[in-house]
């Protein structure tokens, strides 16, 4: 199991990010504009410097709903392998059986 502490900065970035999502992405659609007048760009920038470091998209990380893990983690489901193949074990997901060859 992962510390809370880092599990807790971990969702508290998912909500910052999902907070400001729709201001960042106008905000840098501004500033991609090559049509718009460079001091316009510029204000656009600032303003994306001001909000928070931690609403940005690229500083979430994907962990195991189940224990918290970073790493090793299956983007689909959300889990680590650690938690897959403990799940796989206990007959908790359909279809999935221990490999023998």
């Amino acid at each position: 199991m992962a510390k809370m502490s880092a599990i807790n900065k971990n969702n508290r970035r998912v909500r910052l990010s999902n907070k400001f999502y729709e201001k960042r992405l106008k905000l840098k659609k501004i500033i991609m504009d090559k049509k718009l007048s460079l001091e316009e760009r510029f204000k656009a920038q600032q303003k994306l410097s001001k909000l928070p470091r931690n609403s940005a998209k690229v500083r979430v990380m994907n962990r195991c709903q189940i224990t918290g893990r970073p790493h090793g983690v299956y983007r689909k489901l959300k889990i680590s392998r650690i938690a897959l193949r403990q799940l796989g074990l206990e007959g908790k997901i359909p279809g999935m059986v221990k490999s023998s060859w």
